[in-house]
């Protein structure tokens, strides 16, 4: 038996070893003579890049087209294109000088063609063109970021504060591709505080610097022990927001600052069946007046399979917010003052009903919507629901926190 277990280790070794040695990666081929060179090159000039387009030899073992550039930083920078491709992007430019790439023809047996070059000359860098569209201005608790960002490229937009001996320490960094960027960033003391912002893209290519002085806008969360009903108000558009349980109305507008934003009958829930009436809306009395800078809103957390999930039913997809301080008692909208319109977004991009870790942190935490700080104070706010997650009207919340200046 000792014989045999020695014969059949010795058996498994060999059949490692040998299996290994069959699956050394090298080259596909063994062809060492170079391949021709890309012919009829043309250059697109773009923002921080360029688009090449070439015709390839017709030899039968290319693997790829290489491209070899040197940044104005230094750094050297490689691109490669399959040969299923006649054009390739060289990018990474942070200036518009003129730059020397050089495009090689490679075979499957990794043997490069002779090189030939071209002369490309990017256009101004997406970064450089947000930038001079920036601005940095107070907010309430901290600073508002805005720009345009007309070619829609990935932004790392970078603010910094000075601390001391530290110098400017990067606080809050905001990443985005959106064409317009407006960004709240909070945590910050109301006095006057030095800001510095610059913007970099992927290949760290930065611009130049913004300062400013601004001083934070003083907020506060609004006490909601003022938060009222209001009582035998059903203006056009406006639902009731009480679920019947037997005979017992267990949800109801005035759960939605109970301080529960979990469990179940603890939030505002429209009627479902209503369809026909447009969208659905709710009115609350906060009990002061304010000016008012954000509304948090938390969303009722549906169960699937035993799973709490959100982005789903009745929570609130695309809507509007409105405040007054005196509503005209016919509810029309003419003595109201539109705060923002809204549109959440599901972070994963997974299909309905189906949700990531990170879309649940972020539900959990609540939604917070900047209110627009451009109007007189205000007391009144009215939810508007123009489509919910399951793409009808209905609307399920269970806990608002609003924030402003009371003062």
């Amino acid at each position: 038996m000792k014989l045999f277990k020695s014969i059949l280790m010795i058996a498994l070794i060999f059949i490692v070893l040998y299996g290994c040695q069959k699956d050394i990666i090298g080259p596909l081929g063994n062809n060492m003579t170079p391949p021709g060179t890309v012919s009829n090159v043309k250059v697109l000039n773009q923002s921080g890049q360029a688009t090449l387009t070439y015709t390839l030899p017709t030899d039968d073992d290319i693997a790829y087209v290489k491209a070899e550039y040197t940044l104005l930083s230094g750094a050297k920078r490689e691109v490669r294109a399959s040969f299923y491709t006649s054009q390739m992007v060289v990018d990474g430019f942070g200036d518009t000088e003129v730059h020397t790439v050089t495009l090689r023809v490679v075979n499957k047996s990794e043997v490069p063609s002779a090189p030939i070059t071209v002369q490309i000359k990017p256009l101004e860098n997406a970064i450089q063109i947000a930038f001079r569209t920036m601005k940095v201005v107070a907010a309430f608790g901290g600073i508002n970021v805005s720009l345009t960002n007309t070619a829609k490229a990935n932004l790392s937009i970078i603010p910094m504060r000075q601390q001391g001996y530290k110098g400017w320490v990067p606080f809050d960094g905001i990443y985005t591709a959106a064409e317009v960027v407006s960004k709240n960033i909070r945590g910050l003391e109301t006095v006057p505080i030095k800001i510095a912002v610059v913007i970099r893209d992927r290949f760290l290519n930065q611009t130049d610097t913004l300062f400013a002085e601004v001083t934070p806008l003083f907020e506060m969360p609004l006490a909601k022990s003022l938060y009222k009903e209001m009582p035998g108000v059903i203006w056009p558009g406006d639902q009731k927001a009480n679920f019947s349980n037997n005979g017992i109305d267990a949800t109801g507008i005035k759960r939605m600052w109970d301080g529960e934003t979990v469990a179940w009958p603890s939030c505002a829930y429209t009627p479902p069946t209503v369809t026909d009436q447009g969208p659905h809306s709710i009115t609350f009395d906060l009990g002061q007046t304010a000016q008012l800078s954000r509304l948090v809103i938390w969303d009722y957390p549906e169960t699937i399979s035993a799973r709490k999930t959100y982005f789903y039913r009745g929570n609130m997809k695309n809507f509007e917010i409105w405040g007054s301080a005196n509503p005209n008692p016919d509810g029309s909208y003419d003595s109201w003052y539109k705060l923002g319109t809204y549109q959440s977004v599901k972070p994963s991009g997974l299909p309905y009903g189906e949700v990531s870790d990170e879309d649940l942190t972020t539900a959990q935490a609540g939604f917070s919507w900047d209110l627009d700080i451009n109007v007189p104070k205000l007391r009144y706010l009215r939810i508007k629901n123009l489509s919910n997650w399951q793409g009808t009207n209905f609307l399920l919340i269970t806990e608002v926190q609003a924030y402003g200046n009371p003062k």
